[in-house]
Formats: structure tokens, sequence, C-alpha cells
């Protein structure tokens, strides 16, 4: 369950990944796009993974769920619809309870199919973002994320897009497909990015063994890992990340729909925690889950062997690893649980 008197903090959501249903239809409309279907219940299992994900509904790999983002992106026609879509974003955050959220994205996927400018995607992000964090009052931290799926060349473009609002963003990402374009190839682009101020987090685990972790914590600088699941196969990589207090951004329910666990009950957050690891919950893409974070706490979790006080524990440890400064997470937690109650 949720302690109420903690943030309610989300860590890892693509905000390509959390896009409206009817958001796609109505931009769809507008732009004449060839939608495959023209309303929500038609157009769902085009863009969500439909059904129990123990039951069925899961897709056949990371990959495979990476290919439902399709329409998502599809209506990113001009910069307008990535400013409307970080915009909401923040307003779906604040109207699901949620006291702070970092969104994450990748302007070079979500510039791809209309050959958008991706340092134009990154200003209009940053401004929808900020225009929503303003008219709902909730804090919101921008993440931008190089793709590997495009390779290190494309990689350098996306972080010069990146850098033309640096100020704007708190950390950099690597995510994409990991089993194809590891870590190694991409050390001298997070050597730029620390340059820049920024902290890491690194999409590792998921799609390959705890080498990838490895790469990801000595050679990136990554202070938080996405996923981190097959961490759970090397000891010493485990007995590394509580010395070393390395966050883990915990995917439950997407991991289970990529088939990354077999199952809830195979997932290794509980022993995570039970190592003393800071393990976090997190929704990853909630629009093609069909999740919120809520659903995470009360339904993922306990179907992953966690106790109460372990799903309270990964909501303290959100707060911990949260990429805010000290006064900052003094503030946040302040106002949930004002000094002297």
């Amino acid at each position: 369950m949720i302690d109420p008197s903690l943030p309610l903090i989300d860590l890892h959501r693509h905000l390509d990944g959390a896009v409206r249903l009817e958001t796609i239809l109505d931009l769809g409309r507008q732009h004449r796009l060839a939608l495959p279907a023209w309303d929500l219940e038609g157009l769902r299992p085009h863009v969500q993974v439909t059904g129990s994900p123990e039951g069925g509904g899961r897709t056949p790999g990371v990959m495979a769920f990476i290919a439902k983002f399709r329409w998502m992106t599809a209506i990113l026609v001009d910069l307008d619809a990535c400013r409307r879509v970080a915009y909401e974003n923040v307003q779906d955050a604040q109207r699901e309870g949620l006291d702070y959220i970092e969104l994450r994205f990748s302007p070079w996927f979500m510039a791809e199919t209309h050959k958008l400018d991706p340092a134009g995607v990154v200003a209009a992000v940053v401004e929808g973002a900020q225009a929503g964090a303003d008219e709902f009052n909730i804090k919101v931290k921008l993440i931008g994320i190089i793709s590997r799926t495009y390779g290190p060349e494309a990689g350098w473009r996306e972080l010069e897009a990146l850098l033309t609002r640096r100020e704007h963003l708190v950390a950099l990402d690597l995510a994409g497909d990991e089993a194809n374009w590891p870590g190694n190839l991409f050390v001298e682009h997070f050597r730029r990015g620390r340059d820049a101020g920024w902290d890491i987090t690194v999409h590792a685990g998921e799609s390959a063994g705890p080498d990838s972790i490895w790469q990801a914590l000595r050679h990136l600088g990554a202070t938080r890992i996405g996923h981190a699941v097959t961490a759970i196969q090397d000891p010493a990589l485990v007995d590394y990340m509580a010395e070393h207090r390395i966050g883990i951004e915990s995917n439950l329910t997407s991991n289970v729909q990529t088939f990354t666990v077999p199952g809830y009950a195979s997932h290794p957050a509980r022993r995570f925690l039970e190592r003393g690891l800071l393990v976090t919950l997190n929704t990853d893409d909630p629009g093609i889950s069909a999740i919120d974070l809520r659903h995470e706490y009360e339904i993922a979790a306990p179907a992953a062997g966690l106790s109460p006080e372990q799903t309270r524990q990964a909501q303290r440890n959100a707060l911990t690893v949260a990429f805010l400064s000290n006064a900052e997470r003094k503030e946040l937690a302040t106002r949930i649980a004002p000094i002297g109650t």
C-alpha cells in the first residue's frame, strides 16, 4: 500500500510512452493520419499491452514492447504536439496523485517519424513540462535519453540536441536496444554528459546480463540503474550496488509484460530489498502497460512478494535516490509530512 505520509514519486517514466489514447485520436484526426482505428477500444490493442500480464498480456521481448510506441510517436507531427504530450504527462501525474516525477525522453526517437529538429523537440518538451508544473503545482524534472538503438554517431547528435537545454535537464540516460548496442560504445557521450553537470541513470540488466550493469556503473558513471533485473545473477554486483547505494528503478509490470521475468513472483525486487538495495517502484511506459503508479504499489508489488514494509521502503528509497538537491528533498518530505505531525 501507499504510505500517505511519504511522497509518491515516479523516477522512471517515459513521457513518449505515456501518451493518452484520446490525444492519439485527436491529433490523428487533426493531421489526417492513417490510424489503425478511430475509437478508444479499437485503438487500444494497437497501443497497449492488453490483458493480464501473467495471463497472456505480454509481448515477446523488450523490442516488441518498444514497437508499441509506433502510434504514440506517429502523432508527433510538429513541435506543438511534442509540447502538448509533455504538458499532458504532467497533468496526468498530478491527477494520479504524484508529488514528484522525473520524466525521460529521447528527442531522436520523438523526432524520427516526421523528421523534426531534435533540438526543437527538446525545447518543446521543456516548455510543455514547465507549463504543466506551473499550472498543476507538481514538482517535475526531465531526463534526456540517448537512444542506443540508432548507434553512437546518432547518439552524438542526440546529445548535442539535449545540451541545447542542458540547464533544464537533470540527468542523462541510455535506453533502447541494450542487447545489440552495449554501453561501451557510449563512454565518451556519458563523459560529456557528466561534464555538463548531469546525473546519470542507465537502462541496464533488462535485455542483457550483469556485465551490462557493470559497464553502466564503471564506465558510464551511473548512480541509478533502470530495471537492473539481471543483477541478481551476480552476487558481487548485488554487494557492490548495496555498498555504493546505487538506486534501482524497478518496473514490475513492464518487466513481466516484456518477458524480462516469467512473472511477478520471479521478479528480484523483493530479494534486492532484503539485501538492502535502494529499490524504487515506477511505471516505465504507463500508456503502453495500461497502468498507473498506484497499480504498481497496490497490485504488482504484493504479487511480486513485497511486504507492506518493503513497499513503504521502496517509497522511501525513491525520495533518497531522486535527482534532487538536499534542500529540494527536505522541502518535498516536509510538504508531505510537516514537522510536528
